[in-house]
């Protein structure tokens, strides 16, 4: 904890139902002397409803680092401040990295106030493993930039979570059976925690079918969950060898080792024992 009296809050708000809002986070609201807020119209009406006392300021993509001189003067002053995004957790898909690295680099107090995030919210409930799984925000705009993205995560084993915009949902649903397969299984969260919240639970493919023809599909907040990628599969004994074979006509048997080991997902001293029975030099 830093000697220095100034902190900045970093506080969850709801994703859409004001209840989610946890009493410590309407607490702090209330008190803190600045607000640093997304979307000030948007955050005013829950912070009204709070009775919020404190000044309320901007913070997003276009002025964040901009606005990092004036919330370290603040906070020399002894002032406390609390950050929100327009729902959820900051810094999720959302402004503000920078605000909190550049405050830690100063020495000030960094104090999670934990609650809503979209993301967790439908892991929770998408019945896919959630041991591991890896956040990928909001896709490219572009299809081809899009697909060359999803490419990068095609042998990714870990859970896929992705945010996406009503109008954008049933191309990347498209790109996502092109790029990873249909046969995926995922789940498509629609406005949680909203009067009209539903989930879809089914194949990419089944999914992708489903947001072309079911006009809810399209609207609300979303969050797409996709099952990873199955283990890589293990090269046979013969493989191995037919592999080892071709390329030892080329090269000694250590780098033949190496690039079968490479290619193959084999390890490099397997591969290595297998040249020599192969009756390779030791070379």
């Amino acid at each position: 904890m830093s000697d220095k009296t100034g902190m900045l809050y970093v506080v969850a708000t709801p994703i859409g139902n004001l209840d989610d809002l946890s009493p410590r986070a309407a607490r702090l609201l209330a008190d803190v002397d600045v607000v640093l807020a997304e979307d000030t119209r948007h955050s005013g009406r829950l912070l009204r409803r709070l009775g919020a006392r404190g000044r309320m300021l901007s913070l997003h993509e276009h002025n964040e680092t901009a606005r990092i001189g004036d919330v370290l003067e603040r906070l020399e002053r002894g002032e406390s401040i609390a950050l929100i995004s327009d729902a959820g957790t900051p810094l999720v898909s959302d402004p503000g990295y920078r605000l909190v690295r550049a405050v830690g680099d100063a020495g000030y107090t960094l104090i999670p106030v934990p609650g809503a995030c979209a993301a967790i919210a439908a892991l929770s409930v998408a019945g896919l493993p959630s041991d591991r799984f890896v956040f990928e925000g909001f896709m490219p705009n572009r299809a081809s930039a899009r697909r060359e993205r999803l490419s990068r995560l095609a042998t990714d084993e870990r859970t896929l979570i992705f945010y996406e915009a009503p109008h954008r949902i049933a191309a990347f649903l498209d790109d996502l059976c092109a790029v990873l397969g249909g046969e995926r299984r995922a789940f498509v969260a629609r406005e949680m925690t909203k009067l009209h919240e539903s989930g879809y639970r089914d194949s990419l493919e089944a999914l992708s079918a489903a947001a072309q023809t079911d006009p809810d599909f399209a609207r609300g907040e979303l969050v797409v969950v996709v099952e990873g990628a199955g283990p890589a599969p293990v090269a046979s004994e013969e493989e191995l060898d037919a592999m080892l074979r071709l390329l030892l006509e080329e090269m000694p048997a250590r780098q033949a080792a190496r690039v079968a080991a490479r290619l193959l997902g084999v390890g490099r001293n397997e591969a290595y024992r297998r040249t020599l029975e192969l009756g390779a030099d030791n070379t």
